[in-house]
């Protein structure tokens, strides 16, 4: 693999082709090559990448719409804690045959925090391949691509776009959060900086949790929503009151080209727990992590409250938000412990995070039992 360049890459037209249609953007200088940075000499992904970045169809048109979205798990070998890239394809395809409308990778679930560039890439071509190969090249990968130099950030949406990633997911920069202009003006530009030069459009990442409790405004994502490569916002802060002032100012700001099926900015909720209070709201579905264990009750809820059975919808919906509990409580271990001790396999989170004790494990899994039991139920139904 050719080593990274960091040198700013030649400005040449791109027609993203996405919700907003063509945009003008940055293009990679050389970068379609499967590659590793630098300070990463010796890994063994370069075949890999390579063979993902070849596909004839890596950048097909892959409009967001609503529905359910699951940050996918990143899983290790369980002795060298290498990435295992035979079960990252195995759970993507799993995801897509229970009716998700997109994954995403390198998030918080995914444990990027954890991952090399190089190994990031590695995981979003696998994910990529794995789809297109059970049929679902039509499927949308969320890639998370946040950092906190406007530069690595930009690096990790170019490097996406060639493992091919289609969106990226982007956290607001919050080590220097202290030092920032006022009223989000540092965090405007970087977001405008960012989708200036990104070959993929943005969706804004607002998780206070991660970035130190900085928790962007309905003002300051409503003013960003107006940028054509800045296509959607994730809210897991849990704000409704927050998602509703942006779903419906963006619906405004398309005018009477707004089309609810393929809207031009997506609102989407963080986590399962709120799933049908974010619809109330005029959100347009959900990115959570508890859609790895229960995909088909996730995409069960909202479908039903589409349908106008909203009693049905909300039994599904109590269901759903006790095992999201249990899924928050443990965070990304106890998600794969549940997966582990429900599934089959999940594994453990790479090293320092630590693997769950045996109460630990017995609890998260009796935690999840409702939830699973009504995931196999509605597994049976469909095949049936």
């Amino acid at each position: 693999m050719a080593p990274h360049n960091d040198a700013p890459s030649p400005s040449s037209s791109y027609s993203a082709g996405f919700n907003r249609g063509p945009y003008r953007s940055v293009a990679t200088s050389g970068l379609m090559t499967s590659r590793l940075g630098s300070m990463e000499p010796h890994s063994p992904i370069s075949s890999s990448c390579s063979a993902a970045s070849d596909a004839p169809d890596l950048h097909m048109t892959r409009p967001l719409v609503p529905g359910v979205y699951v940050p996918t798990m990143c899983f290790f070998d369980e002795a060298t804690e290498d990435i295992d890239t035979d079960t990252i394809a195995r759970h993507a395809v799993r995801l897509a045959r229970a009716g998700v409308t997109g994954l995403a990778t390198q998030g918080s679930n995914g444990e990027a925090v954890h991952l090399t560039h190089a190994e990031r890439q590695l995981v979003t071509a696998t994910t990529r391949k794995a789809l297109n190969d059970a049929g679902f090249a039509h499927m949308p990968i969320i890639v998370g691509c946040g950092a906190q130099s406007t530069r690595e950030t930009v690096q990790l949406c170019r490097e996406a776009w060639e493992a091919g990633g289609d969106y990226a997911l982007v956290l607001p920069p919050s080590y220097y959060a202290p030092l920032f202009a006022p009223s989000s003006e540092t965090v405007v530009s970087f977001f405008t900086a960012v989708a200036d030069a990104s070959p993929i459009p943005l969706i804004i990442y607002n998780f206070p949790g991660a970035v130190n409790g900085l928790d962007l405004s309905s003002d300051t994502i409503i003013r960003l929503a107006a940028h054509p490569n800045i296509v959607g916002v994730k809210l897991t802060c849990g704000n409704t009151g927050k998602l509703n002032r942006v779903a419906a100012a963006t619906r405004k700001m398309a005018g009477d080209s707004h089309d609810p099926t393929r809207p031009d900015f997506l609102v989407l909720a963080g986590s399962a727990d709120f799933t049908l209070q974010s619809l109330i709201a005029g959100g347009h579905g959900i990115l959570a992590g508890l859609a790895n264990i229960a995909p088909r009750a996730c995409v069960r809820t909202m479908e039903l409250f589409r349908q106008g059975r909203v009693a049905e919808a909300q039994a599904m919906q109590e269901v759903v938000a006790a095992g999201d509990w249990t899924a928050i409580q443990g965070g990304v271990v106890g998600v794969k412990c549940g997966l582990q001790s429900w599934m089959g396999y999940g594994g453990y989170a790479r090293s320092p995070l630590p693997r769950p004790t045996g109460e630990q494990a017995r609890s998260w899994k009796e935690g999840y039992r409702e939830l699973v039991m009504l995931e196999k139920s509605l597994s049976s139904s469909s095949s049936s």
